[in-house]
């Protein structure tokens, strides 16, 4: 029986989980876990002030209950194991997360998979800005693993991400890719403005019938069908990636940006 965390108080202050993970609970009893700090705004309390916890820690299981778009930070740094997230959740889930799988039935908000070092985040919603990115003043977003939403995601999505896959399936805002290092990044949906802006390497796919408006620092390289493409496709119908069909068929190949070397590319579905 996987470790259930309920939540059961009601605030309207922000409430932060960080370090209640599976492998951070996997050893103790369910009264020390009640007893982990989490903060309610600036102020310390423990777990168990607003979460129920039931179940068994030991097997690195644990479910996220209840109305949880106010509570952030669920799986940050998380090594292993599952989290499964029954609803919507807040902001930097599995941020920093190196190693496990996270499950989100719902929405998340901004920054999730922010600086993710590996394992997997699936959201059968949307996500909010900064899918996968760096934080503020950092060097490198994403460093690897894969992140998947299902739904909607807003702007910045990669933002200076190093290694990893992000696939959105619907629609995102504005300037994904912006400073990309490398990695992969597709979209499924409709798409706002300058993408790939300052990339350096890295590729992004865009999926959607409508072609994007590309950055004047992008040069064609022609339309081809990229074998690449064809291991990306078992890997993201793996996955469970809900546009990986769109993967097969020809691309039209930009090269950029070209103000910084121009060797990133962008493929874009004929």
């Amino acid at each position: 029986m996987p470790l259930t965390i309920e939540l059961t108080a009601k605030t309207t202050i922000p409430l932060e989980v960080e370090g209640i993970t599976p492998c951070s609970v996997r050893e103790l009893d369910l009264a020390a876990i009640e007893k982990m700090e989490v903060f309610e705004g600036n102020n310390k309390a423990t777990l168990a002030d607003f979460f129920k916890v039931t179940g068994d820690p030991s097997d690195e299981e644990m479910r996220f209950v209840g109305e949880l778009a106010g509570v952030h930070w669920i799986g940050t740094k998380m090594s292993s194991g599952k989290i499964t997230i029954e609803g919507t959740a807040g902001r930097h889930v599995g941020s920093e997360m190196s190693g496990g799988r996270i499950d989100v039935q719902g929405d998340v908000s901004d920054w999730v998979g922010a600086e993710m070092k590996g394992g997997t985040i699936h959201v059968d919603g949307g996500a909010g800005h900064l899918v996968g990115s760096a934080y503020r003043g950092s060097v490198a977003g994403m460093r690897g693993g894969t992140i998947l939403v299902d739904g909607n995601a807003g702007n910045e999505i990669g933002h200076s991400m190093r290694r990893g896959t992000i696939a959105v399936g619907g629609s995102i805002g504005d300037l994904a890719g912006f400073n990309m290092l490398a990695g992969t990044i597709l979209i499924g949906g409709e798409v706002g403005i300058r993408h790939g802006a300052g990339m350096k390497r890295g590729t992004l796919v865009f999926l959607y019938d409508e072609p994007p408006q590309l950055l004047p620092t992008f040069t064609s390289g022609g339309r081809q069908q990229p074998l690449v493409m064809t291991m990306l496709r078992r890997e993201m119908e793996k996955a469970g990636y809900n546009k990986s069909d769109l993967l097969a068929g020809e691309f039209d190949l930009y090269h950029g940006d070209q103000i910084e070397g121009g060797r990133g590319e962008i493929l874009v579905r004929t």
